[in-house]
């Protein structure tokens, strides 16, 4: 059997003609469907050389979001370049890597002589393996092997504070996979001071860190997952000091470039499953109600169930939930409301498509519905027809390869990593009753002649204040992982963010909205630069779930009033386009500003405060 991470079996085989496709490639998204497949070290490897030629032909790399990273090690690096660049393609990202000297860490962390210096670093990685701290096994003696985890600890944020004072870059920090030679056998995890358990306690304590200091990379998970006595080749150790199996170098990739993904708001949020053979066995327009495959007793009918119990586990951690199915609604529908095994309910699906139309078309559709992007979902489907369809139609979903065995289906979703998190807010949490909230009003507003009416029927109320402690976390969430309705796509830590909320220099809102639906949670967050005459637009986002409800002129007008009573003249914004956010390309416009000047990086717009017009806007302002 194969293993479904060496083999990265959720995504498509790699096309026996891929040299051939690689050496035809001439622009960044042919690369970017080749990296779609599943690639070996070697695939990855020439995919990076490609990527090499087609930048010195300085070839526009405008669709990848460009990340700059350092990387450091007390082990060999230099083979996971490649795979990282190669991988990162995967997800739309364009990476340029700086490595530091194999071991040299001493040199480019506590030295003026850091190969990182000046280099406007975003993220710089720091894997150090097992073997790179002072770890000081004392079988059995409590307090000196408490004092030697707290000392590697240490030793660990003293390396991740100056990097950051030196660079100001976000660090990834790779926890510790431990060896997989348990000295004495079960107790090893037991033995007070062994390898083993001063690995787990250090483990515990770097989850600790906030997310502000250090993002952290799972090794140990993944090679848990893996099976240590796999991950770790002591030949590959002691020929290249390579710190893991070398046929593991793609998933570890892919494993990194999750993470980066989720810094730049590029998780999955949303799964669109097809119903017969995929959330239950069986065909419900042949078989009916009774005769589909859901429940205990059966081993296709539990293996179904156990998809749909780790979709509503999804759901309660904010993943979206839709249905996109070829059959009859009232049919599709009857599952959810009538079998007494089924454990998804149609309360627990945001959007509904069952009909006759071709599955790119329905999520087309959900995908308005819900006001989210396409390249927010991942769709499920057994019938590889229907995944083909959708690979070739709709390029930004995610389609994984469900194997034939539904048994397998819910451990290849989970392998493929869709849904990376860097932290988790109470707004998560009720995102998916947001989108699901969020379709009634497109509902509502398809069924409606007039869009006034539309809004006064929503009731709608804004909670609109400062930056503040309690928010924060929230307002950093947003800042890094909206990307449509974001105007500069500036990003900034937990501790940025600290700062400017202390400073008088900045004008900061972080805005809530309440409609008749429930309450959206935290939608926009702005921040102004104040100066003597004019304020300038920093940061401006808002969640694309509340485009088209007049919110965004509520708030202008809000930053209006404000700038007046502190005597300021003119409103100065700035477009900065990406792939991504050409939704605001007009906005500033929209808004009434003149632009003063643009060239290929931005645009800048300014205002008169004195001659904005007000409007009359059916949202209900609640101080707080």
């Amino acid at each position: 059997m194969k293993n479904i991470y060496e083999d990265l079996l959720w995504l498509p085989r790699s096309p026996e003609n891929f040299s051939e496709l690689l050496t035809k490639a001439t622009s960044v998204r042919d690369l970017q469907k080749l990296a779609r497949f599943a690639l070996d070290e070697s695939q990855l490897r020439r995919l990076y050389k490609k990527i090499l030629a087609l930048q010195n032909k300085q070839i526009n790399l405008s669709p990848l979001s460009t990340l700059k990273i350092g990387v450091i090690s007390n082990t060999t690096s230099s083979l996971l370049t490649p795979a990282l660049i190669g991988t990162a393609l995967r997800f739309g990202i364009s990476l340029q890597i700086l490595e530091a000297d194999f071991n040299q860490i001493g040199k480019d962390v506590f030295s003026s002589e850091s190969i990182f210096l000046g280099k406007n670093l975003d993220i710089i990685f720091l894997a150090i393996d097992y073997r790179g701290l002072p770890f000081s096994p004392n079988l059995g003696v409590k307090d000196l092997s408490k004092k030697n985890v707290q000392k590697c600890f240490d030793y660990l944020k003293l390396i991740i504070k100056n990097l950051r004072t030196k660079t100001g870059a976000q660090i990834i920090l790779q926890n510790i996979a431990p060896p997989s030679e348990f000295l004495s056998g079960s107790f090893e995890r037991r033995l007070i001071g062994s390898l083993t358990w001063l690995i787990s306690e250090l483990n515990i304590k770097i989850d600790s860190l906030k997310a502000a200091n250090a993002l952290i990379f799972d090794v140990a998970g993944l090679a848990s997952n893996i099976g240590l006595s796999n991950w770790h080749d002591p030949i590959l150790w002691n020929v290249a000091k390579l710190s893991f199996s070398q046929r593991y170098i793609p998933i570890y990739a892919d494993y990194f470039c999750r993470i980066l993904a989720a810094k730049l708001g590029k998780s999955r949020r949303c799964i669109i499953s097809d119903l017969d053979n995929t959330l239950w066995g069986g065909i419900i327009g042949d078989d009916g109600i009774d005769g589909i495959l859901i429940g205990q007793g059966d081993p296709t009918a539990e293996a179904h169930l156990h998809l749909q119990m780790t979709l509503l586990k999804l759901r309660e951690r904010g993943i979206i939930l839709a249905i996109s199915s070829k059959n009859e609604d009232a049919t599709a529908r009857a599952p959810f409301n009538d079998h007494p095994d089924m454990i998804l309910r149609e309360n627990h699906i945001a959007a509904f498509q069952a009909n006759w139309s071709d599955k790119a078309t329905n999520i087309r559709e959900i995908s308005r519905m819900l006001s989210l992007g396409l390249e927010s979902m991942v769709f499920l489907d057994d019938n590889p027809a229907e995944r083909f369809l959708v690979r070739n139609e709709l390029p930004e979903v995610a389609v994984p390869e469900l194997p034939s065995d539904p048994a397998q289906f819910t451990r290849t979703l989970i392998a493929a990593g869709y849904f990376e998190m860097l932290n988790f807010s109470e707004e998560d949490r009720n995102r998916a009753s947001f989108y699901q909230d969020n379709a009634k009003r497109s509902q509502i507003l398809d069924e409606s002649s007039d869009i006034n009416s539309y809004l006064k029927s929503l009731e709608m109320k804004i909670y609109c204040s400062p930056f503040d402690k309690i928010g924060r976390a929230r307002i950093v969430q947003l800042i890094n992982k909206s990307n449509q309705f974001n105007l500069t796509s500036k990003r900034y830590t937990e501790n940025d963010i600290k700062k400017i909320e202390e400073n008088q220099k900045f004008y900061t809102r972080q805005i809530r909205l309440a409609d008749t639906f429930g309450d959206n949670g935290m939608i926009s967050v702005i921040i102004c630069e104040k100066h003597k005459t004019f304020w300038e637009i920093d940061t401006w986002l808002m969640s694309c779930r509340v485009l088209g409800r007049k919110v965004e002129q509520f708030a202008f007008q809000e930053i209006i009033m404000e700038a007046k009573r502190n005597g300021v003249k003119k409103i100065i914004g700035k477009y900065i386009e990406t792939s991504r956010n050409g939704i605001v390309k007009e906005h500033y416009k929209n808004l009434g500003f003149i632009k003063i000047d643009s060239n290929q990086e931005s645009e800048t717009w300014e205002i008169a405060t004195e001659n904005y017009k007000f409007e009359e806007i059916p949202i209900q302002k609640v101080n707080i």
